[in-house]
């Protein structure tokens, strides 16, 4: 009797920002809602939208586009906010992330996950978790974590402190 080892694949929620391609592994998304504006906060980083009220909890939302240095996102009606729990540290943070427009759960193979290739794009490669390769173009895997500063991760904090660490 063989076993299938469910480590083999992985389901990732697949998102365009422009004419790219992004997934994140389906784990750490909430929900997926609809476009809305979110409750500006002074300050804040220019990525930084705002918060959004999510089943009473304030999440900061971000936009991806600026932090990867694209252009600001221009919401259309296919535009929709991930609401992720990404694990950071010891603890989670909940970020909605804004995203033309979201495609689908798809699962990728491990042995389609190619490393990060490091040839000077736009993007720093240390946040790219991995590449897959599809006909049309390849889907970039980001690792949330990494995307994320310690400065960023205290900056979209909303219960952090007035004090310094």
């Amino acid at each position: 009797m063989t076993m299938a080892t469910p480590a083999l694949e992985a389901q990732f929620v697949t998102f365009s920002l422009g004419e790219e391609v992004f997934a994140v592994p389906v784990e750490v998304v909430r929900e997926i809602l609809d476009y809305a504006e979110a409750f500006k906060i002074p300050n804040g980083p220019d990525y930084l939208l705002g918060l959004r009220d999510v089943r009473g909890q304030g999440v900061p939302t971000i936009d991806l586009r600026l932090k990867l240095g694209l252009s600001k996102t221009v919401p259309t009606p296919h535009t929709r906010v991930l609401v992720l729990d990404i694990p950071i540290e010891a603890k989670v943070l909940t970020l909605g992330l804004v995203a033309d427009r979201v495609f689908e759960v798809t699962p990728f193979r491990r042995d389609q996950i190619e490393a990060a290739p490091d040839i000077g794009v736009r993007w720093r490669s240390d946040y790219i978790a991995g590449v897959v390769r599809r006909e049309n173009g390849f889907v970039v895997i980001v690792d949330l974590a990494r995307l994320l500063s310690r400065e960023d991760t205290v900056a979209l904090d909303p219960h952090r402190a007035g004090h310094a660490a």
